[in-house]
Order: C-alpha cells, then structure tokens, then sequence
C-alpha cells in the first residue's frame, strides 16, 4: 500500500514541479499584455484569455501538489503540538468527511459540463479568443482526480502511522 502512495505522491509531485513553470509564463504573459496595451497601444484578446487559462491550469493542477506538501491553510490550533497518531487520525478524518465528499461531488457535476464542452468543441466567446475552453473546463476534472488521489495517498500513510507500534513512530518522527 506505501508504494501506491508513492506513486501517488510522485504523480502529484512531477504535475506540480511541471505546473509551476506556468508561473513564470504567467509573469511573461502579463508583462507582454503590458507592453503591448501602453507601450503600442494595442491588446490582443486571445492574449489576454492566456493569462487567465495559465492562472487556471497553476491553481487547478497544483491543487494535489500543495497538498502534498501541506501547504494549503489549515486552522492549526491543535495539529502543530500533536502527536503523529493524533494528525494521522485528523488527516485520515479530514480526508474522508471533507476532501473526499467534495472531490466526489466536484467530479460528479463537473463531468457532464466537461462532457457537453468537448461534445461541442467549446471555445471562446470571443471572436478573437482562445478554441480550446473545453480543455480548460477539463482541468476541474483533474484537480478533483489529482486531489482525491492525494487523499488516497494520505489515508494510507494514516492508516500505516495509526497501525505502526510506538517504537517505530518515534523512529519514523526522527
């Protein structure tokens, strides 16, 4: 089971190292608006479309990175002093009352929007726009598939903590 987890977390961990670089097309893609708005007077819709598909794909796709490292807010008012069973059991609780029905549910209303999108070929709305926002709306299946997997990945890992004997759990802390 550890080795699925693995996978997992490498699967999330190669999507995120990936997506990141977005960032820097996203700070690229800005600055051309930029310079192309002030400097000549000009602007391109599908240009500025870009900025908000690059902003997209970085939330959505890094969504189940973030989570990996544990990076996303938490109100941590018991977590940080707690002993490894006991956020093993909040992230083993969490995952399965919080993450997971919401991911589940995202999945199952996202599905038929992304299947009629790609059905029709959707595109902007715009004339001058970007012909591929059914491969953006594809992106919220992903981000609740990469973050129910992420899930996955920590309910084995609280499910091996929980299950480890208290010698090897202060070895594993160290």
């Amino acid at each position: 089971m550890l080795k699925i987890a693995t996978a997992i977390e490498a699967l999330n961990d190669k999507v995120g190292r990936f997506i990141a670089w977005g960032v820097f097309a996203l700070v690229l893609l800005q600055f051309a608006v930029v310079i192309q708005r002030y400097v000549f007077g000009v602007g391109f819709v599908w240009l500025q479309e870009g900025i908000t598909y690059v902003y997209a794909s970085v939330f959505m796709l890094a969504a189940g990175f973030t989570l990996l490292r544990d990076g996303h807010v938490r109100v941590d008012i018991y977590y940080r002093e707690a002993s490894l069973k006991a956020r093993a059991i909040v992230d083993l609780v969490g995952t399965l009352v919080f993450l997971w029905p919401v991911t589940g549910l995202l999945l199952w209303v996202a599905y038929p929007y992304v299947w009629r999108s790609f059905a029709i070929l959707e595109g902007s709305r715009e004339t001058a726009g970007l012909p591929f926002l059914y491969l953006l709306k594809a992106e919220l299946l992903a981000f609740a598939g990469l973050l129910a997997l992420q899930g996955l990945s920590s309910v084995i890992r609280a499910i091996a903590t929980l299950t480890e004997d208290d010698a090897e759990t202060e070895e594993t802390a160290r």
